[in-house]
């Protein structure tokens, strides 16, 4: 598990978003974390980057509106001999506009990816996320394949599960009705070590699922109010 702090501060600055929101339908589905207050709801999704490009990323919404899932069908990179440098490394950028209710305050409390990577011996694939709310500073981490547990060699084939835990505190969103989170991740080839192998690293490629989960907390309590 990978353990991300990534504390909210309390004076909020303009962000650009990365792509132009498209409505998201909501839909219902299944999914963890806490209930969300009524009023909550995701009123827009951006995806912008080489592995997502339009038409290639399916949105879902869980009943409690706690939960967004997200199904890649064209997130993958890869290297090797007759494969172009722009397939070595693919990214994602996931804006998500948001309506909060006055009084309630989130923390993202985890974040699951789930892939596949094939890689021929010296050849390693890394898979990263950083994750920024508006106004705040931004959390990182990432993964290198092939793991420790894999055996030495090539590594013919192997799904991975990933888990990011974000850790967010208390801010003056509880006083807003709405804010912008952006989860940028990517992944990426190496095969600097072995100029003949090949590698391959996807994310959700085989209809695999990300998901996003929300915790909550009310926020207008002791000294802290909504005006």
């Amino acid at each position: 598990m990978r353990i991300i702090t990534a504390i909210t501060a309390l004076v909020f600055a303009a962000i650009t978003v990365l792509a132009s929101p498209v409505e998201l339908e909501e839909r219902q589905g299944s999914g963890g974390g806490d209930g969300g207050p009524p009023g909550f709801n995701i009123t827009s999704i951006g995806v912008n980057g080489s592995g997502c490009p339009a038409g290639t990323v399916f949105y879902l919404l869980n009943e409690q509106r706690t939960a967004v899932t997200l199904t890649f069908s064209n997130y993958y990179a890869s290297a090797g001999p007759g494969i172009t440098i722009e397939q070595n490394r693919k990214n994602c950028v996931v804006t998500l506009g948001l309506d909060i209710p006055r009084c309630w305050n989130f923390a993202i409390v985890e974040v699951d990816y789930y892939g596949y990577y094939q890689l021929d011996k010296k050849v390693k694939a890394i898979q990263s996320a950083c994750y920024h709310f508006l106004g705040g500073p931004q959390g990182c981490a990432s993964s290198t394949f092939p793991r420790p547990s894999d055996p030495p060699g090539p590594v013919p084939g192997k799904t991975y599960t990933i888990t990011d835990l974000v850790v967010a505190g208390p801010s003056s969103v509880c006083c807003r009705k709405d804010t912008i989170l952006n989860i940028n991740s990517a992944i990426r080839v190496d095969n600097s070590d072995n100029k003949a192998g090949s590698g391959y690293i996807s994310t959700d490629i085989l209809d695999f699922q990300t998901i996003y989960h929300f915790k909550w907390w009310k926020c207008c309590e002791g000294t802290v109010f909504c005006h």
